[in-house]
C-alpha cells in the first residue's frame, strides 16, 4: 500500500502536538522524542519537496502554476510504495484543472484537526505577530492566504486558507474523501480515545501502552520545556513562543465581549454544528 494521509488543520489547531504524538507512537522509544526532530512527512505546501519532483525551480512560477503541479507532485509519492503523514494548511480546494488539490489518486485520507476559533484566535495572534482584531479580521477573509509573499522567498508556497469556517468545511465535507475528524478539545478531555481513534484511522499502532506512552512524551508542558531548553525550529522569527498552554478555553480571559461575538458572527453555523456554542449562540 502506497499514498498520503494528511494531517490537515487550519493554523494553531494542534497539527504540531498531534505530530509530535504521532512521531514518538511511531519511534516507540524510552524517552520523548526531540521537537526539533519530529519527521512524520514533509509538509504539503514546502518547496523543496515540490522542486525535487519537479526538477526545476517552483521560483519560477506564479501561485496558480504551482498550485496546478501541485496534485502531480503528491501523485509522484505513489512510486515510493510508502505510507506518508504529511501535514497541509491549505484549505481542500481545487485548482484551475479542476482537480483537488491534494490528488485524488494519492490520497488515502484525511485526519482533520478541529479547534474552538475563539481559542485559535489568540493563538494565532501571537504566531503571526498581530494583535487579536487583526487576526479576527484575517480569520474571517475569504482570500486568506499564507506565504503569499514572494519577497525573500519563503520555503513554504503559497497555501489558500479562505475564512476558518471555510477551512472547515472545505475539509469536513469535501466528496469522496475518507476522513475522521478530532477536536482539539476532545485531545485534551478525552486522549486516550481520540488518540487511538486517531492511530487506528492512519492505520498505525493502537496497543494502549503504546498510545498513553506517546500521550504522556508529547504533553504541551514537555513540549514547552523542550522549546524553553533548545529552541523550536518551527517558530516564526517574531513569535515569543511556539507552544503557549495547550489548554482549551483560555480565550475566556484573552478575548473582550465584543471580540467575541465577531467571531461567533462570522462563524455561527459551523461553531454551532461542532459543539461551540448553543442555538442561541452562547459559547459553550
Amino acid at each position: 500500500m502506497s499514498g498520503i494521509y494528511w494531517l490537515a488543520s487550519y493554523p494553531k489547531s494542534g497539527n504540531t502536538w498531534f505530530r509530535s504524538f504521532l512521531f514518538n507512537l511511531q519511534q516507540n522509544g524510552d524517552a520523548p522524542a526531540d521537537i526539533n526532530e519530529i519527521s512524520t512527512g514533509k509538509i504539503g505546501a514546502h518547496r523543496d519537496w515540490l522542486d525535487e519532483v519537479l526538477g526545476f525551480d517552483t521560483a519560477e512560477l506564479d501561485h496558480e502554476e504551482i498550485d496546478r503541479l501541485r496534485p502531480e507532485v503528491y501523485r509522484w509519492s505513489l512510486r515510493d510504495n510508502d505510507v506518508g503523514y504529511h501535514k497541509i494548511h491549505d484549505a481542500y480546494t481545487y485548482p484551475s484543472s479542476g482537480h483537488p488539490l491534494v490528488s485524488c489518486e494519492a490520497t488515502l485520507g484525511a485526519l482533520y484537526i478541529l479547534r474552538n476559533p475563539l481559542d485559535v484566535a489568540p493563538s494565532a495572534a501571537n504566531h503571526w505577530n498581530l494583535n487579536i482584531d487583526e487576526t479576527i479580521e484575517r480569520m474571517g477573509q475569504h482570500d486568506m492566504a499564507l506565504a503569499r509573499n514572494r519577497k525573500g522567498l519563503p520555503s513554504q508556497v503559497r497555501q489558500r486558507l479562505l475564512t476558518w469556517s471555510e477551512h472547515v468545511l472545505s475539509w469536513v465535507d469535501a466528496p469522496g474523501l475518507n476522513r475522521l475528524i478530532i477536536r482539539y478539545e476532545d485531545m485534551l478531555t478525552d486522549p486516550i480515545t481520540t488518540f487511538t481513534q486517531a492511530s487506528h484511522f492512519l492505520q498505525l499502532p493502537t496497543d494502549s501502552a503504546r498510545i498513553e506512552k506517546a500521550i504522556r512524551f508529547s504533553d504541551f508542558k514537555v513540549l514547552s520545556q523542550q522549546e524553553a531548553d533548545k529552541g523550536f525550529k518551527e517558530r516564526p522569527v517574531k513569535a515569543k513562543r511556539f507552544f503557549l498552554n495547550g489548554q482549551s478555553g483560555g480565550w475566556r480571559n484573552k478575548l473582550t465581549p465584543d471580540q467575541v461575538q465577531r467571531i461567533i458572527t462570522d462563524h455561527r453555523e459551523v461553531m454551532f454544528r461542532f459543539g461551540y456554542i448553543d442555538a442561541s449562540g452562547k459559547p459553550l
